[in-house]
């Protein structure tokens, strides 16, 4: 599993939200800024977070966005899945993949499968309050 950019961009966005979490919505050239991201690639994070309620968006003068939740209620696995689609490690463990014709005599797929576990459930338990200590 590699994190695409989109990924790990989403992550430090969401992470700067909850850092400004008690104050009025935040203007997207400050966490561009304070990011060091082009507006434009936000733009489109920033879209997809909201359209999937992650955030609440609010456009033209005095807009911003802002998380919709305490930082503590936001899983960054469920970031992630947002924004890569699947965190599996092969694709006969992604959801909705059809069953692999090898299945019944794969050796490895018990390996994928327990890594697959470890990911998720570590991905689950980490939040974006842990992620700002």
């Amino acid at each position: 599993m590699i994190v695409s950019t989109k990924g790990r961009y989403a992550l430090r966005v969401m992470i700067d939200l909850a850092e400004q979490h008690t104050q009025d919505r935040t203007p997207l050239k400050e966490i561009a800024e304070r990011q060091a991201i082009s507006q434009k690639y936000i733009e489109a994070i920033m879209t997809l977070l909201s359209k999937n309620g992650f955030v609440e968006a609010v456009h033209g003068k005095g807009g911003g966005y802002k998380l919709n939740k305490k930082p503590e209620e936001y899983r960054v696995g469920d970031i992630l899945r947002l924004t890569e689609g699947t965190l599996s490690p092969v694709a006969c463990l992604e959801k909705d993949a059809p069953e692999c014709p090898r299945k019944a005599v794969c050796r490895t797929l018990p390996l994928w499968t327990k890594l697959d576990d470890l990911v998720e459930n570590y991905l689950d338990s980490v939040t974006l309050a842990d992620l700002m200590k």
